[in-house]
């Protein structure tokens, strides 16, 4: 008598899911990287020098490399949760994470001692935390998202707050310092926790895509 053979399930590999994966191993990479030059550049002190002042040192291509990354991760994420946004404020959310993209992607090629870095910063920081709102609000409207609706929800609002830390901290030490930046303004770890929230964001979202995916 021959033994009964049990069914086998496989998960299909999608586009979307493919995406997914690649914007989580993007956004490692960036948080990677930069943790790399703080031990490649110790001579720039964390507490007061920006992320972008790793360009003026020996591993400025380092840097460039987060940037670019950091960028592709933001790219990967818009065609993961794409074909899951069915709604306008997702769709213009969409539209901004590649604003995003596209100013952090410069960032990349046009550094601190650049005049088109500051137009960059300009384009790529604001950006991500409208997507991030926009989008996450979009998704968890898709019982799919039941799961991961507090987790991606409560990661969504620590970009924007990220940056209005940053910000003031920003305008209360150059308001004490004479509109100079010095050790005294201590902007560092603010702008790097910048970083870690909008990658903190960027993986959940994609965690949540595959998630759906794999149903």
């Amino acid at each position: 008598m021959e033994k009964a053979i049990a069914p086998t399930t496989t998960t299909r590999s999608t586009p979307s899911l493919t995406a997914a994966r690649l914007s989580i191993a993007s956004s490692v990479t960036t948080l990677v990287l930069l943790a790399a030059l703080h031990i490649l550049s110790p001579e720039f002190d964390p507490s007061w020098r920006m992320v972008s002042e790793y360009a003026l040192g020996d591993y400025g291509w380092v840097l460039s490399l987060m940037f670019l990354t950091w960028a592709l991760s933001c790219v990967c994420l818009f065609f993961a949760v794409r074909p899951q946004i069915h709604t306008i404020g997702g769709k213009i959310g969409l539209g901004f994470l590649l604003v995003s993209a596209v100013g952090t992607g410069m960032a990349a090629f046009f550094d601190i001692s650049h005049s088109l870095h500051g137009l960059a910063f300009m384009i790529g920081i604001p950006s991500l935390p409208i997507a991030a709102i926009l989008i996450s609000v979009s998704l968890v409207r898709n019982q799919g998202w039941d799961s991961s609706r507090r987790s991606l929800l409560w990661l969504a609002n620590l970009p924007w707050m990220s940056v209005g830390l940053m910000v003031a901290i920003m305008v209360i030490g150059l308001s004490q310092s004479g509109g100079e930046f010095n050790p005294g303004v201590l902007i560092g770890w603010p702008n790097r926790l910048v970083v870690l929230a909008y990658c903190g964001w960027l993986m959940a979202a994609a965690r949540g895509a595959i998630q759906v995916e794999r149903r």
